[in-house]
């Protein structure tokens, strides 16, 4: 999976994965972060996720990276908020109040850049990857965030009945990637209402890494 395979995915609009309501996880687990208002979340392959609108109503600071600028400009266009944009070394730096956004490649992507970090928030990043890229993914994760608390999503289910992306994670696997430097919780699972894409039955799980 390369990055042209993502960016005509938002070229051609071919986004089933994009949620267009904030997703209930999040709102319900939010708290495990201990955040305060101000502190930083980090949204990796952001999108233009709804989730990040939801996240700045909570009076924390946003800072998202994304392959596509397509999808950027969709987002500020529906948040009715013209950015300031330049460009950040190898990235397009999208500056709102509250709010950054690079445009550019995330394993390009350097702590000098992102800034400091108080959360990650991964509802479709680790999910969206292939097999072959999820280790250096959260290798690189942890690198630029200095080990931040991650709010994990994922799905599970059998993945011989479905292609991704989303991808199916296990426990084992995210154990892998994360046990070092965290202690991973599985905070909830919960059925996918109608199965993923063509109906493939499904639990989305929520995970705390700290």
């Amino acid at each position: 999976m390369q990055k042209q395979f993502w960016l005509d995915v938002w070229d051609n609009n071919d986004i089933g994965f994009d949620q267009k309501a904030v997703n209930p996880l999040l709102e319900n687990h939010i708290k495990a972060l201990n955040l305060a208002a101000g502190d930083s979340v980090f949204v990796p392959l952001c999108g233009k996720s709804v989730d990040m609108v939801w996240l700045l109503k909570q009076g924390y600071k946003v800072v998202g990276v994304e392959l596509s600028q397509a999808a950027i400009e969709q987002f500020f266009a529906a948040l009715k908020v013209k950015p300031e944009v330049w460009t950040d070394q190898s990235f397009k730096r999208y500056s709102a109040q509250n709010i950054e956004i690079l445009v550019g490649d995330y394993f390009q992507l350097t702590d000098d850049l992102v800034g400091p970090i108080d959360a990650i928030y991964d509802r479709a990043s680790l999910v969206a990857l292939p097999s072959e890229m999820r280790a250096e993914y959260a290798k690189h994760l942890v690198k630029i965030s200095d080990s931040a608390p991650q709010m994990l999503i994922t799905f599970n289910y059998d993945q011989s009945q479905q292609d991704g992306p989303p991808f199916a994670i296990s426990e084992a696997e995210i154990q892998q990637h994360y046990a070092t430097p965290y202690h991973v919780t599985l905070l909830d699972s919960v059925e996918v209402q109608g199965g993923l894409k063509g109906g493939c039955q499904a639990k989305e799980q929520v995970w705390l890494l700290k």
